[in-house]
């Protein structure tokens, strides 16, 4: 049970820095300086509990690779979904001033943004906090959280940066992405979290 509360607490906390600071696609550098900073230090202090995974994308990769039990899948998702769904909430209740439109990426560059930067979120996930030959190390959680910042600063005002199922939906609630565009998110990080656990697999056949 304490896997799936530690997932839970950290994908509250990604999600509600999300939703204070604003999506990647926001105007600014503090959305992205703050969303890689909360996820950082959120893995670090549920790494040795969960794995720190605080995304439905990841998990899917970590099972693809061969790290994370079928019996785990689900509950974990749940964890995430319940986080983002939370964070949401309590975005709302915080917040007193009205939303702003939504951001409405273009589908098929909207797609490919996140199709990418999940795959390589998910890639450096697998090989920095998975891998035998990086076991132990201190940077896991820097690195990680500085893929997500590089992809904010990267294609954020493409497709809102999202990278995360949980946050996609956690974002919807909140009125920063539109509900009709939610299939977009859902599908190109899952995919990308998938592809990047079979990659590696193909790439580490020592390593399963």
């Amino acid at each position: 049970m304490r896997k799936y509360c530690t997932e839970f607490i950290g994908t509250f906390f990604l999600v509600l820095t999300i939703g204070s600071t604003g999506i990647a696609a926001g105007p600014g550098v503090i959305p992205p300086l703050a969303i890689g900073a909360i996820l950082m230090v959120m893995i670090y202090a549920g790494g040795h509990i969960s794995g720190a995974h605080y995304n439905p994308a990841v998990s899917l990769g970590v099972f693809v690779r061969g790290r994370l039990a079928t019996a785990d899948v689900a509950p974990y998702w749940v964890a995430q979904l319940l986080g983002g769904v939370a964070a949401a909430a309590t975005v709302l209740f915080l917040k007193t001033a009205p939303p702003e439109a939504p951001f409405v990426a273009r589908p098929a560059a909207g797609f490919a943004a996140e199709l990418l930067f999940t795959f390589a979120l998910v890639y450096v996930v697998l090989n920095t906090a998975t891998a035998r030959a990086t076991s132990g190390n201190s940077y896991f959680g820097m690195a990680i959280g500085f893929t997500v910042l590089a992809g904010a600063f990267a294609v954020g005002d493409v497709s809102g940066g999202a990278f995360n199922p949980a946050v996609a939906i956690g974002a919807s609630i909140m009125g920063m992405l539109p509900w009709n565009m939610l299939w977009l998110y859902l599908a190109a990080d899952l995919l990308g979290g998938a592809a990047a656990g079979v990659v590696f697999k193909s790439l580490n056949q020592d390593d399963l």
